[in-house]
């Protein structure tokens, strides 16, 4: 049996500080598809794409809606990566219900202002708060801190990317 639904188009954003180390969010608990598991409650800031939206526009707009950050120069981009949700039984008015998966494209951005601009837990946009911390982490170590059906994109983001972090 294939699965008929479609992937989401998301963007993903590898913010590297100076010292080459990337920012992750904590993530609130309770997001239906995007289970939670203790210990694997981190990522890197990603999200959908508005249609007609520039990929790049995408993902400035998504840093800043999670993490307030608008002080960034772009670094490189990946190609397309995908992964599949995780099982879901939960209500199908939930905002992910109608997809397989995501489809996204990864942007590397060097951080260029200060860290009290960062700021997950005000809502912006119109759009609820999706992490309760943050911190900075090595890009190699990321993928063991998300949920373990998006470490292989973290994975090759890692690869990819590893030249930003030195």
């Amino acid at each position: 049996m294939t699965n008929e639904k479609p992937y989401r188009p998301n963007v993903g954003i590898a913010l590297f500080h100076a010292d080459g180390r990337v920012l992750i969010g904590h993530r609130f608990k309770g997001d239906g598809p995007e289970i939670i598991l203790p210990g694997l409650d981190w990522q890197m800031p990603q999200g959908g794409v508005d249609e007609g939206e520039v990929l790049r526009d995408a993902a400035m707009r998504e840093l800043w809606e999670e993490t307030s950050v608008v002080s960034a120069d772009y670094l490189g981009e990946t190609d397309w990566l995908t992964y599949e949700f995780p099982p879901y039984d939960g209500p199908q008015t939930h905002r992910l219900a109608k997809f397989r998966g995501q489809r996204q494209k990864w942007f590397a951005l060097r951080f260029t202002g200060k860290d009290d601009e960062i700021d997950p837990l005000t809502p912006r946009n119109g759009q609820p708060a999706e992490f309760d911390a943050w911190r900075w982490e090595r890009l190699d170590r990321v993928a063991d801190v998300v949920v373990p059906f998006r470490r292989e994109v973290y994975r090759a983001v890692a690869q990819q990317f590893s030249p930003f972090a030195s």
